[in-house]
């Protein structure tokens, strides 16, 4: 059993803005080393009563964590004495605060490769979970579940955050705990590439989030939102969400998302594997040696790292930029997101054909499409165009893209085909979200047992 990685405060000491800069942009590298991470989250639940499965008992968190690792070959890691995670394979898997299990997948050359590592993840689970009457929900937001329904995970980080999520919005413990959403990390060349893929996938975030809106239903009942869980994000914390207007501004690099990332408040510390609260506090005071919960200390590049895990904009940037706008859904969708931002963003025409979509969108019609996209789906506006016409244009950039990056898959000329779910929810002008509301409400004369038959992996 391994533990998490403790922050010692044993690495080196940054001693000015600089060294944060040179770590950012340590992230840049040749095309030819481009490769793609994908993360998905899906909700845990009892076969049987339907509601989320809690940490312990037989067929608990904790238990399934365990079978998994022997499943599978991957190592436990423990936080507290406890498992929360495990790692194999460049790979790993961890909790979110409701219980909802993360695959951080491997960086991997090409969309073939990350889908069957979805697969091999998927089926994985599925042999361990099936004999314990557990399944796993594709869906961006808890259907049916209430907020003291949503088990809590026994991570110290997640305890700091409940503390002061509330005080910061309304719908942040909801956020932690009833919301799933599938991402997917690339890489850039240069500050000028990063600049650029941030900006056009920032602008366009909100067109991938009604192409994958999944979350209509909120306890039961029709939420009036496409996307419930791209609602959230408006009310959680604005001072670390939203869709940062100055990655737009001429000059945008490495050295303004890092003076963001020093105006954001901090949530915690680590030390010899403890977390310390230091929630509201700042990083700029940290640098100084003056951070109320170390006096006198200065952080490291741990530290740093750490930090930067706890800004939630709709794209973020570490030594790579996270896609951050989807709803989680079904298992073709999953493999769908990295083809859509890969086919956009991993060749340079595409990137340039992206940006002159949205180039001429103003902030305050980003602002309202953020919003609408949530609420109305492909149904909202932008620019005087529905975002249903937006999307298939930027489906058909993407798929051209895919073209020209010409990576064959066994039976596949190339990664066109992990495109078609997405093209279909366009032509159709309906969200998931939309359907899954209408299914449940009509067809499915509000049964919960074939709502969750029906959305399971």
């Amino acid at each position: 059993m391994t533990t998490a990685k403790p922050s010692t405060g044993k690495a080196p000491v940054i001693e000015s803005k600089d060294q944060l800069i040179a770590h950012l942009a340590a992230g840049a590298k040749p095309k030819s080393e481009w490769k793609i991470g994908t993360e998905h989250e899906k909700f845990v639940f009892c076969r049987t009563s339907l509601k989320p499965v809690p940490y312990e008992g037989d067929s608990g968190i904790r238990a399934i964590l365990e079978k998994l690792s022997v499943e599978t070959g991957w190592e436990i890691i423990a936080e507290g004495g406890l498992p929360i995670g495990l790692k194999g394979a460049g790979a790993s898997v961890s909790l979110e605060p409701g219980g909802q299990f993360e695959l951080s997948g491997a960086p991997l050359d090409n969309v073939h490769q990350t889908c069957d590592e979805v697969h091999r993840h998927l089926d994985a689970v599925k042999r361990v979970c099936d004999p314990l009457g557990v399944a796993f929900l594709g869906m961006g937001f808890a259907p049916t579940w209430t907020r003291d329904e949503a088990p809590k995970m026994p991570k110290a980080r997640y305890d700091i955050m409940r503390r002061y999520m509330p005080t910061k919005g309304g719908l942040g413990l909801d956020m932690m705990h009833r919301t799933c959403t599938v991402q997917v990390n690339l890489d850039f060349a240069s500050e000028a590439d990063m600049a650029a893929k941030f900006k056009t996938s920032l602008a366009l975030q909100p067109i991938a989030t009604a192409l994958f809106a999944n979350s209509g239903l909120v306890e039961g009942k029709d939420s009036g939102y496409a996307s419930w869980r791209a609602h959230i994000w408006t009310d959680t914390d604005p001072d670390r969400t939203g869709l940062l207007n100055f990655v737009f501004e001429d000059g945008f690099g490495f050295e303004r998302y890092v003076d963001f990332m020093l105006d954001t408040p901090m949530y915690f510390v680590r030390r010899d594997g403890q977390y310390i609260d230091a929630a509201g506090q700042s990083f700029r005071d940290f640098l100084k040696g003056e951070l109320p919960a170390l006096p006198g200390e200065k952080p490291t590049m741990d530290d740093w790292d750490d930090h930067l895990s706890t800004a939630f904009p709709e794209v973020r940037l570490k030594t790579f930029l996270e896609m951050r706008g989807a709803d989680s859904g079904p298992w073709a969708r999953i493999c769908a997101l990295p083809a859509f931002w890969v086919g956009l963003l991993y060749d340079e025409a595409a990137l340039a054909a992206a940006w002159d979509v949205a180039k001429g969108w103003t902030t305050q019609m980003r602002e309202t499409l953020r919003d609408d996209a949530a609420r109305f789906g492909l149904k909202a506006e932008v620019g005087g165009r529905s975002v249903q016409d937006v999307a298939l244009e930027v489906l058909e950039i993407s798929r051209e893209g895919l073209r020209r990056r010409a990576h064959p898959g066994v039976t596949v000329p190339d990664e066109t085909t992990y495109l078609d779910p997405l093209v279909k929810i366009a032509q159709s002008g309906v969200t998931m979200g939309e359907y899954t509301v209408a299914a449940f409400a009509n067809d499915m004369k509000g049964d919960v047992k074939k709502l969750f038959e029906a959305c399971k992996y």
